[in-house]
């Protein structure tokens, strides 16, 4: 259903936004070399079109009013979105190159990222990468990487664009010799008489938390048999028959394929690990990072997102 006004949707959202963006109607004629009437007039015209009062007017300052503080910040983004638009249809020409920094979990890199990796340094020849392959939380800003990928069931970051890449099951897994040697634990209570390997780079690492089918929680303290930050490590550990541990699917997916691990308590649902690129913000993303996060998506294993 088209309304009358739609063709008149966007007029007076630059300016308005300028006004703001200066703090005065002058200031705002200055940056769009408009004059202050000008300025002025496509004001009052937007606030009568909008039916509200978005600015508070006196001879000195302007400020926003309620209404006019959501709507500059809608206001705001349509306008980042637009130069983004242009800058996209420009960026399509540049040849992306410079250093791109990338911080990726070591286990995910080995499983799931040559591959896109060696398809960026063929179709990118201009673009030298630095990887670095880490288990631990790094600071995508503080230690200067242009994206981090992250395997995680909870995303903290709220300031930074995310973008979901991947995503897969965790599962409770032993190795067959260890079973036959130690028994079957069926319930998250037996799990604390086991021997079990934890991850490190966890807040709580020897405390598991599960979901049950009938909807109730359970968490169980665990002894650390081992306590380890690779997650390729842990793998190597329980493949060994050295005791019960917690990994995602994408570290252990072929010895999962080759029947080589149990999945045990199949009672509780499994958490989903989500992957995500995590990188500082939309607004004038090089070449470089778009490119990288476009072959991402591309090339991952089309699983439900």
């Amino acid at each position: 259903m088209t309304h009358n006004h739609d063709s008149k949707l966007f007029d007076g959202m630059v300016i308005f936004t300028q006004v703001v963006d200066c703090g005065s109607f002058s200031g705002a004629a200055i940056a769009t070399g408009h004059s202050n009437s000008y300025i002025s007039k496509t004001l009052n015209k937007l606030e009568t079109r909008v039916g509200v009062r978005l600015l508070n007017r006196t001879t000195r300052s302007i400020s926003l009013t309620p209404e006019g503080q959501v709507y500059y910040e809608q206001c705001q983004q349509l306008v980042f979105d637009a130069h983004d638009a242009v800058s996209l249809l420009k960026q399509s020409h540049i040849e992306p190159k410079g250093v791109l920094k990338v911080s990726c979990p070591t286990s995910f890199a080995q499983s799931h990222l040559q591959e896109v990796v060696s398809a960026f340094m063929h179709q990118y020849p201009q673009v030298n990468l630095e990887l670095d392959l880490n288990d631990r939380h790094v600071d995508l800003v503080q230690d200067g990487f242009d994206l981090v990928i992250r395997a995680t069931e909870q995303l903290a970051e709220s300031s930074l664009v995310c973008r979901k890449i991947y995503s897969c099951k965790s599962y409770t897994v032993a190795s067959h010799d260890y079973l036959k040697r130690f028994g079957v634990p069926t319930t998250v209570a037996q799990l604390s008489e086991h021997q079990c390997i934890c991850y490190s780079n966890l807040k709580q690492a020897n405390k598991w938390s599960y979901s049950h089918n009938n909807g109730t929680h359970s968490q169980v303290e665990v002894k650390a048999k081992l306590l380890c930050n690779s997650a390729s490590m842990e793998l190597a550990m329980v493949l060994a028959g050295h005791g019960i541990c917690r990994l995602p699917e994408f570290v252990m997916e072929k010895a999962l394929q080759q029947q080589q691990l149990v999945i045990l308590l199949n009672d509780y649902i499994p958490p989903t690990i989500d992957v995500y690129a995590i990188y500082p913000s939309r607004k004038h993303l090089s070449p470089k990072v778009r490119c990288f996060i476009d072959l991402l998506v591309e090339k991952m294993p089309k699983v439900a997102l």
